[in-house]
């Protein structure tokens, strides 16, 4: 007679282990922003509400968690691209991650003294991220320019340049609203120049009338 397989033991879903990691991570990103790198990685655990031991499982150090805050932020701002893309209009599709570009900024500017307080080699971090953000970046820009929504000559890190120029230089709180507002600026100082020139037209009409 032959003998049946005893069934392996039911294994926990993978889908908790990932659920406990993201809520990590959302939470430690919050502490590290109001609480710098002294925060306690227990008292994010408590927050999160897992154990300590799965929290030392997935990062062990300060350290490892930060990072992974830092480069979960840079992966949602890549994907989101993808996403964009797929469900609006070429330049609405590059308005709205421009937009979701200040927000990564804002966070970033937050965590940024527990990320120099806690990382030793910050330049490779931020080269990587920087590698992803210039790529999503160039996809869209070259998708509103295939569809003739903006110029062919559009730099497509012109625009990075600009908003990280304005976050740089920005000491008011509410800076992400004036960035946002220059987003619109930069989209429409890249319209064709058939489009400019009407509105330029326009203009000098409207001067000769008066």
């Amino acid at each position: 007679m032959t003998k049946q397989r005893s069934k392996s033991p039911t294994r926990k879903p993978r889908a908790d282990a990932q659920r406990n990691r993201e809520r990590i991570l959302e939470v430690a990103k919050e502490v590290f922003a109001r609480s710098g790198g002294e925060v306690s990685l227990d008292d994010i655990a408590k927050r999160a509400e897992v154990g300590s031991g799965t929290l030392y499982r997935h990062f062990p150090t300060r350290g490892a968690l930060l990072e992974a805050v830092y480069r979960t932020e840079v992966e949602k701002l890549a994907i989101a691209h993808l996403d964009y893309a797929k469900t609006m209009p070429p330049v609405e599709a590059l308005r709205a991650w421009m937009f979701h570009f200040v927000d990564y900024i804002a966070t970033k500017q937050l965590i940024a003294p527990a990320l120099n307080s806690l990382i030793t080699d910050t330049s490779t971090l931020c080269e990587s991220s920087g590698a992803q953000i210039k790529g999503a970046m160039n996809s869209l820009v070259q998708r509103a320019i295939k569809s003739g929504d903006i110029r062919s000559d559009t730099d497509p890190f012109d625009f990075l340049r600009a908003l990280i120029g304005v976050s740089n230089v920005a000491s008011a709180p509410n800076w992400p609203q004036s960035a946002k507002r220059l987003v619109d600026i930069l989209i429409a100082g890249s319209r064709p120049s058939s489009e400019l020139a009407v509105k330029s037209g326009s203009i000098k009409s409207a001067k000769t009338v008066k």
